[in-house]
């Protein structure tokens, strides 16, 4: 009766995984229990989810085909915007969250364009901003509620919200990685999206893990510029910085990142933890910094406890 953070199902945003070179569901070997899906699965996947009380799902893409300016990623037959309208006619409710980035479409990784700068090869921000503004309005013509851009560029919130105003979707709401760390806790996801980089790193485009201010800053510029939602990611281990950005006063997402599932994952199978009470002790404390939505591997674990409780 006191306690003061409840978990709902409408708190849980789960990440969804279409792989456009698949005919049926193939395990992601480092995240347990996690799949990624093929484009005609997608839509029992997501009414699924909905029956277990789910609202809200964040897409991610793998193509067929990759080159060094994702152009997979904008294409109106591409893997997300297919999924996009499978899922939506299916579960017309769901809201589809769809990540805009494009290191899963380019052949070396990054999240952009990339080409030689005063430091080496590296991440371009003005050319990168073109491809997501295309990516984000194919995304949109595709019916996704929520386009989610990851990439970190400066001026990206700005940039996608004038190229959705221009094409008519000024209700398509933008959830931003505004606070997005160069952390060492995206290994698995990177085996689930295919998405590792041919050279270099992200850390000149990320923030790095021990600069605050910094991160404080990006989510406040991204306000400033048009963002509808904020997330910082990872967020078990950013709750600092995640009660901060709340006090800006738009509603955060915090992303409970595939290092983090894998961790509780492997110490529950060894019997090193209990996994239920570890699950709803992480989700209640990204609650408790001022998280309003949470994306989880496990929300539909979770959604499923909630049941049995009943």
């Amino acid at each position: 009766m006191l306690q003061q953070i409840q978990i709902a199902k409408t708190d849980l945003v789960f990440p969804l995984f279409v792989d456009e070179t698949l005919l049926k569901k193939r395990a992601i070997t480092s995240m347990p229990g996690q799949e990624r899906y093929p484009v005609n699965q997608v839509g029992k996947a997501a009414q699924d989810l909905w029956d277990c009380g789910l609202r809200a799902i964040l897409l991610f893409g793998i193509p067929k085909i990759k080159d060094a300016v994702a152009s997979a990623a904008f294409e109106k037959e591409g893997v997300v915007q297919r999924a996009v309208r499978t899922i939506k006619n299916t579960v017309p409710d769901m809201a589809v969250i769809t990540d805009v980035c494009a290191c899963e479409y380019t052949d070396h990784g990054h999240c952009g364009i990339v080409g030689e700068t005063r430091s080496g090869t590296d991440l371009l921000n003005d050319p990168s901003l073109e491809v997501m503004n295309r990516i984000a309005v194919s995304h949109a013509l595709a019916g996704a509620d929520v386009v989610a851009p990851s990439c970190m560029l400066d001026g990206m919130v700005g940039s996608i919200r004038s190229a959705l105003d221009d094409e008519g979707f000024e209700d398509v709401l933008i959830m931003s990685y505004s606070t997005k760390f160069a952390s060492a806790f995206y290994g698995p996801f990177r085996e689930a999206a295919e998405s590792g980089y041919a050279f270099g790193d992200r850390s000149t485009y990320q923030i790095n893990p021990a600069n605050a201010r910094e991160a404080f800053l990006e989510s406040q510029l991204d306000a400033n510029e048009g963002a509808d939602i904020l997330m910082v990611k990872p967020a078990g281990f950013y709750l600092d910085i995640l009660a901060e950005i709340a006090t800006i006063g738009l509603p955060v997402a915090g992303y409970q990142v595939s290092g983090e599932y894998a961790m509780i994952k492997a110490a529950a199978q060894r019997g090193w933890i209990k996994e239920r009470e570890a699950v709803t002790e992480t989700l209640t404390s990204i609650k408790r910094a001022g998280a309003d939505l949470i994306i989880s591997y496990f929300a539909p674990d979770v959604a499923r406890w909630m049941d049995e409780e009943q």
